[in-house]
């Protein structure tokens, strides 16, 4: 292995030639890019026991019950922030097609700009147990915008999918009470008319409670902070980038030029 300052000094004009050439091919892209503004916004999950209707009718609270959820509630709205869906709901929100500047006209447009919106965005439960969306644009203050509008968007489908089951229930009380008055209307005897009027009672009562719960819908999220605009460029990280290339331009000069000069040796 030839020493390293006599590698430098017999092959410097070479390696100085490749730092070069690579922080000019590097320095093109990174500075001819338009810089893009993160914005983040950050929400926390609100407590699976707040769409339950045990929340407002329940008359012997044994415990009390925190607001909010746990970190492994985020996981199932983490995975929801992959979904075209939220996407393609914000896309024709913002008329993104638009903005993107798309070649292609009507859905397809649309199609291509929620998937750039996704590309932009970055859905992730951090340390902390905190959901964070973030969005990066080329205009600072749409990125916040965005980032919002994504957040509304999880919040609204989690808050629908909370919600079916209740209504799923709903429902079945209100066909077994179709049943029940039908029954009755059949029955003769007044003391089965009563048992009957007495469940149609109970019935009407669980209706007017689940009818109270869905026209009260509970949060699935609970935003702490909405996404802000940023003064500061978040990438490209042309600084990272450009000491990144010149250091791994110069380690791969040096091997190189301590390759050729142990072959010049050897051919010596």
């Amino acid at each position: 292995m030839p020493d390293l300052f006599t590698l430098i000094r017999n092959w410097w004009k070479p390696i100085l030639l490749l730092l070069l050439l690579s922080l000019s091919a590097v320095g093109v892209i990174v500075f001819t890019q338009r810089p893009e503004y993160r914005s983040v916004a950050t929400a926390v999950p609100a407590s699976t026991y707040s769409s339950d209707k045990a929340r407002l009718f329940n008359n012997n609270i044994e415990q009390l019950y925190t607001a909010l959820g746990t970190p492994d509630d985020l996981d199932l709205v983490v995975g929801t922030g992959k979904l075209d869906t939220v996407y393609l709901a914000v896309t024709a929100q913002f008329n993104l097609q638009d903005h993107y500047k798309m070649d292609e006209k009507g859905d397809a447009a649309k199609t291509k700009a929620a998937i750039l919106l996704k590309k932009n965005s970055h859905v992730a439960k951090s340390e902390y147990g905190e959901l964070k969306v973030s969005v990066w644009d080329t205009d600072k203050n749409l990125a916040p915008q965005l980032a919002n509008a994504v957040m509304k968007q999880l919040q609204t489908m989690h808050q629908y999918l909370q919600q079916a089951g209740n209504e799923a229930s709903l429902q079945s009380l209100l066909a077994m009470k179709e049943k029940l008055i039908m029954e009755r209307e059949l029955t003769k005897t007044d003391e089965a008319k009563a048992t009957i009027s007495a469940r149609l009672a109970e019935y009407d009562k669980l209706i007017g409670q689940y009818q109270l719960t869905q026209s009260n819908p509970s949060l699935a999220l609970i935003v702490v902070e909405n996404a802000r605009a940023s003064d500061w460029p978040d990438r490209p990280k042309r600084v990272q980038w450009m000491l990144g290339t010149a250091v791994l331009s110069l380690l791969f000069s040096l091997l190189l030029a301590a390759f050729l000069e142990s072959r010049k040796k050897r051919n010596a």
